[in-house]
């Protein structure tokens, strides 16, 4: 008999601790400044009530197995976020690593005790331009049968100093993410099921996925080449509705792909690539599609306390015979 995991992956765009927290490192709290002016109690509350009212309705109303994130500031604010998750028969629990991003925003994972077991240790890799950018993060997660996958988050550098300008960062981290594939298959050999997800900030198309991180849509390569091929189960992403916009460009930013531990023959779990899915439901998005954002306070007009993101959650299913 087969069961069913439902993974989802969302940016939460700025999930930030309150201004004032004593959770802060002082640098961060230097590097912010008046960003966060305003983003009070209340205000937090909103965006996590909000935010939680989204993740309640995936997966037909109960919830994420699994869902990753990133933009979070600290472990507190998304145990927040995972005790607002009162779903029945739910034991979410939270990882989270802090990394060196000079914003102060994390990649975490919220997880279901009642059908995964996590060691507790988390493995990452800071990717360095001339100063941090954001980590790579892996765990390990073992379903209750006793079969294991690795999970890696990802938020690559972002686009803000112009698409080309900015694409040698992506390719850095891209080539980064490769090697480390390599590595698992050295140590963990290629069958291991491998899931890599994440805002990437570029398209499946780009070069830093398709030529650097070795993400293809080709599930054949993936599953015979020598070099350590990601299937890239997004490229279905691309007719759909986006998951970012740039302007009117609906961009699919945000990415989920597997290694071949995922659909060879004797692998106990597999990729239903076939579920792939944007999540949006009503209010969720605008009448164009696009997400419609919380913002802060900070950014006057542009808060509205009836958003979420900017970025739409994508979602995929893994079944384990």
């Amino acid at each position: 008999m087969s069961k069913e995991y439902f993974i989802a992956w969302w940016n939460l765009e700025n999930l930030f601790d309150v201004w004032n927290s004593k959770l802060r490192p002082e640098w961060l709290a230097k590097e912010l400044k008046s960003e966060l002016k305003g983003w009070t109690k209340t205000v937090l509350a909103k965006k996590i009530f909000n935010l939680s009212s989204i993740i309640k309705k995936m997966n037909l109303g109960k919830g994420p197995d699994l869902l990753g994130v990133c933009e979070v500031e600290n472990e507190n604010v998304m145990k927040m976020l995972a005790d607002s998750l009162n779903l029945p028969g739910r034991n979410y629990k939270v990882i989270h690593k802090d990394t060196k991003d000079k914003r102060g925003i994390d990649i975490a994972f919220i997880y279901d005790e009642n059908l995964f077991s996590f060691d507790g240790s988390i493995f990452s890799y800071e990717v360095l331009k001339r100063t941090a950018t954001r980590d790579l993060v892996q765990v390990s997660m073992k379903t209750k049968s006793g079969n294991e996958f690795i999970v890696i988050g990802n938020h690559w550098p972002a686009r803000s100093e112009g698409q080309y300008e900015s694409e040698p960062y992506r390719m850095m981290v891209g080539e980064t993410l490769s090697y480390w594939m390599h590595r698992i298959f050295e140590i963990r050999s290629d069958k291991i099921p491998v899931l890599v997800m994440g805002d990437f900030n570029d398209e499946p198309y780009n070069r830093s996925l398709t030529e650097y991180a070795l993400a293809t849509q080709n599930k054949d390569k993936t599953l015979r080449g020598r070099n350590p091929y990601l299937w890239n189960v997004s490229w279905s992403l691309l007719e759909e509705s986006g998951t970012y916009f740039f302007g009117s460009d609906k961009l699919t930013l945000d990415q989920i792909m597997v290694t071949k531990g995922f659909f060879i023959d004797e692998s106990k779990l597999k990729i239903d690539a076939s579920s792939l899915r944007v999540e949006s439901y009503k209010g969720l998005t605008d009448k164009n599609g696009k997400a419609i954002r919380y913002s802060r306070p900070s950014e006057g007009n542009e808060f509205n306390q009836n958003g979420f993101s900017d970025h739409l959650p994508v979602s995929v299913k893994i079944i384990e015979s």
